[in-house]
């Protein structure tokens, strides 16, 4: 079994063709999912909050659920067209699905639940194609293993295993790390990136987690009440977030209505202040944000000042959490958060009157 091996820079797009298209509805009954993308030998992020329709996103490429309308393309093969009435059974898609529990046999020791993953009919062949991917996966010696007998890295080495030996077009990673411990997340995901390099083909990787989506994901599709947006570069998100739910996704805690005064000046409704930006802001635009770790205290009033009182300071294990009251009073997300190292802790007194600078270039334009 070999794997394909594509050198990988960091949140580098390394494709130049485009492998998978997809462009579905679906109606959920709460509401509609409505998504559009197109991958290339990445891996990419849907990102979103619980229940948005990433998981369904997922099991439609893989033949599990059906769209209502649209199509689902794979290295140039049509999975699943409504208008032509076509519509490949998960056997025939050579998609391999990792979920979130891992889905191994119970029943079925190791080398077992990998064969049963190896197109090849021939007993022999099927048996050397599994241990070669146990090999891969450093699982050589828990052949005669059970599930229950692993820990949750090799429970989900021997489940890629499993998807690898099929020999699969692309990979599709549900939140493969849901249901674990933060220690123990962490150790797989470092696992699981060096595999994803090892393969270095398409990947489409469901996460609801900002932290998760930029160490391993090249770009990223957010999504919202199952509707997609863009698709842009993982740090072109973190750094200019085009919409409010997005902003949000990436971990944004600051955000405001606004009313646009000119092309570089707004007033943040919420925060009852105004403030000068650093590029144009569209007749669309609705929002404002900003980085909690970016709200600076000065100590003289100017442009992009604004007189807060220090409602509570939290003590967090390596941070300070220091919450803002602003002129916008306490009607919608009137409060500011400020994040800033424990050695400032002393720096800030419940109740004091404190001046916050918000640097033009630091503020997000948002649209809705």
């Amino acid at each position: 079994m070999a794997l394909h091996k594509t050198a990988i820079g960091p949140h580098g797009i390394r494709g130049v063709r485009i492998l998978l298209s997809v462009d579905i509805k679906k109606n959920l009954g709460s509401f509609n999912l409505n998504v559009s993308f197109e991958a290339g030998n990445e891996t990419l992020a849907l990102l979103g909050a619980s229940g948005c329709g990433k998981s369904m996103t997922l099991k439609c490429i893989a033949g599990i659920e059906k769209p209502d309308e649209g199509r689902i393309t794979l290295g140039g093969k049509v999975l699943f067209d409504a208008q032509k009435n076509i519509n490949l059974s998960p056997r025939l898609r050579r998609v391999g699905y990792l979920f979130q529990q891992y889905a191994l046999f119970p029943n079925m020791t190791v080398l077992r639940n990998v064969v049963t993953g190896v197109r090849d009919n021939n007993k022999a062949q099927a048996r050397n194609k599994a241990l070669e991917a146990l090999e891969l996966m450093r699982l050589t010696g828990f052949e005669d293993k059970y599930p229950h007998q692993l820990s949750g890295g090799e429970q989900q080495r021997a489940a890629l295993a499993r998807i690898l030996v099929n020999e699969p077009e692309i990979l599709l990673l549900d939140e493969p790390f849901s249901a674990l411990d933060s220690y123990l997340r962490w150790q797989l995901e470092l696992e699981l990136s060096q595999i994803m390099a090892s393969y270095g083909g398409t990947a489409v990787y469901v996460s609801h987690n900002r932290d998760e989506v930029y160490r391993l994901c090249d770009s990223v599709c957010v999504l919202t009440e199952g509707r997609s947006e863009k698709k842009t570069r993982v740090r072109d998100l973190f750094d200019e977030p085009a919409t409010l739910s997005a902003c949000l996704l990436t971990g944004c805690k600051n955000y405001s209505r606004i009313k646009r005064l000119d092309d570089n000046l707004l007033e943040a409704l919420d925060w009852g202040t105004v403030l000068r930006v650093s590029k144009p802001i569209g007749q669309n635009a609705a929002y404002v944000g900003m980085r909690a770790h970016y709200l600076r205290p000065v100590d003289s009033p100017g442009e992009n000042t604004v007189e807060c009182t220090v409602e509570r300071v939290i003590e967090d294990v390596f941070s300070v959490v220091v919450m803002l009251g602003t002129p916008g009073g306490k009607s919608g997300y009137a409060q500011l958060r400020l994040e800033t190292g424990k050695d400032k802790l002393t720096s800030f007194t419940q109740s004091n009157k404190i001046l916050i600078y918000m640097d033009p270039g630091d503020l997000m334009v948002l649209k809705e």
